[in-house]
């Protein structure tokens, strides 16, 4: 037990406790842009924050990833929150926990072994740009010859201060230093107070006020379907970016768990629905944020700033929190694959692309992964099913052609398959080996089939060998060549 705590929550105190106020002071901005996104108060998305931080740092199966309200879960809400109101908002919440609890149980946080490494590189790129875009509005509606100046300076020392001493997260100083310079010289910056009122006392407990009825969850479910999913992916996309900037691993099915856990418990406190930040989580990580106690006191942090150090918090400029997240932008872009999109395969480079367009101008991360999944897919589909080799020799007295069958027989090479065959070949017997070929799919088995009875037609005999074991139980199962009615349940196909 002590070696657990110490090497989960205390190898690393010193980092994780500058780390965690660094993330507290980004979070706040963000959780109130979001609750204004969901079209909900201010407090529903900070309470969701420090609710959801708190829980995952016990619950999650990733350490130093941070959780909130997201911006991507707040897209998902308005619509429900214009028609139903805040209450079927909490209700949802809570019910995306139980499915994410599901997702977790039944081990679907396995299935991130499917998603390549373009779509992660697509992913990565694709929030790096929506985090940036997502500060020009402070920039520009907002903007002013000072706000440029203090971000820019915000920047500078961003970049600089490590080569002075990296004892200190240069964030943490970013908002120190410009804090006391914008109250000084008495600066006209917007600052976090006007992005929304924070709120004055502690969360309670705070059940939905619903009716627990079958049209109430005809009306939630659909939402709540929708949140879990994008949670998830969220989730385990930043895990996964997380453990290759950590050089660790993590546990996606408990990360799952974890989730639905913390969803719950923020519903129950009258938060939204959120998942994994990778903006807060690569701040983290790159203050010095290690453990499972860096997540914790984030949360910790963010409560104690926005209930009893509120009137302080209120005089960040924004521009000190818009530099950190251009920092977070610039330094989330995987510039490597930029350079590598020449060396790369075209097949990779196409997949990334598509995966950044669609989370771009979607604002929807799950639709931009499941594009790139599909991609993916079916480029691999495609170059296993050119990985196909049939030769044939005929017999010294011309009476049997033996055929070589090598590689993937599936959808995609199925035609390929038929096609390698001549079926004039004016020889009494067919030898067809099988035993360095694999036979996927009732497409493949009905190509199958094809072979065999075009063969018969022209008065052919055919000798089928070398199945293994998979491959005949489908031939078995589906493949009607061997049946009376062969030709007629061919057709029917």
């Amino acid at each position: 037990m002590i070696t657990y705590l110490k090497q989960h929550w205390f190898s690393n105190l010193r980092g994780d406790v500058l780390a965690a106020l660094v993330v507290a002071l980004a979070l706040i901005p963000e959780a109130i842009a979001f609750s204004i996104i969901a079209e909900v108060d201010p407090k529903v998305g900070l309470y969701a924050s420090f609710c959801i931080a708190v829980i995952t740092a016990f619950t999650g199966g990733r350490p130093a990833m941070i959780s909130a309200a997201t911006g991507a879960m707040a897209l998902l809400m308005v619509t429900l929150v214009r028609e139903h109101g805040l209450e079927y908002l909490l209700a949802a919440t809570l019910l995306t926990g139980v499915l994410q609890i599901i997702f977790g149980l039944f081990k679907l946080g396995d299935l991130m072994r499917f998603v390549s490494r373009s779509v992660v590189t697509g992913f990565v790129n694709a929030l790096a740009i929506l985090i940036f875009i997502a500060q020009l509005p402070e920039l520009t509606v907002h903007g002013s010859v000072q706000m440029y100046v203090m971000t820019a300076l915000g920047l500078a020392i961003i970049y600089l201060f490590p080569y002075v001493t990296k004892a200190i997260p240069s964030p943490l100083v970013c908002i120190v230093v410009l804090t006391s310079l914008a109250l000084y010289f008495g600066f006209d910056l917007r600052t976090v107070a006007d992005m929304g009122e924070l709120p004055d006392s502690l969360p309670i407990f705070l059940w939905p006020d619903v009716p627990l009825t079958w049209n109430t969850l005809i009306i939630i479910f659909p939402y709540a379907l929708a949140l879990a999913v994008v949670g998830i992916l969220e989730s385990l996309m930043t895990a996964t970016i997380v453990d290759d900037l950590t050089d660790t691993s993590s546990d996606k099915n408990r990360e799952c768990v974890g989730q639905g856990v913390a969803n719950i418990g923020s519903g129950l406190i009258g938060g939204m629905a959120g998942c994994a930040m990778i903006g807060q989580s690569v701040i983290n990580v790159k203050s010095g944020g290690r453990t499972r106690l860096s997540t914790l006191l984030a949360g910790v942090f963010l409560l104690i700033l926005i209930v009893f150090l509120d009137a302080w918090v209120g005089l960040i400029p924004m521009a000190a929190l818009v530099a950190i997240m251009i920092m977070v932008s610039i330094g989330t872009f995987s510039w490597g694959s930029v350079k590598d999109l020449r060396k790369n395969p075209k097949s990779s480079s196409v997949v990334m692309i598509a995966t950044v367009l669609v989370t771009v101008f979607t604002h929807n991360l799950a639709y931009g992964v499941l594009v790139g999944v599909l991609f993916s897919a079916l480029f691999f589909a495609s170059k296993v099913g050119k990985i196909l080799y049939i030769g044939s020799t005929l017999s010294a007295d011309g009476r049997l052609r033996e055929y070589q069958v090598v590689g993937q027989v599936f959808f995609t090479s199925a035609e390929q398959f038929v096609a390698a065959f001549d079926f004039k070949d004016a020889v009494e017997k067919v030898s067809i080996d099988l035993s360095r070929a694999h036979f996927w799919d009732i497409t493949a088995i009905s190509s199958l089939d094809k072979v065999v009875i075009k063969f018969r037609r022209e008065g052919t005999e055919v000798e089928l060998i070398g199945l293994n074991e998979a491959s005949a139980t489908l031939v078995d199962k589906f493949a009607v060549h061997n049946r009376p009615d062969a030709v007629e349940k061919l057709m029917g196909h």
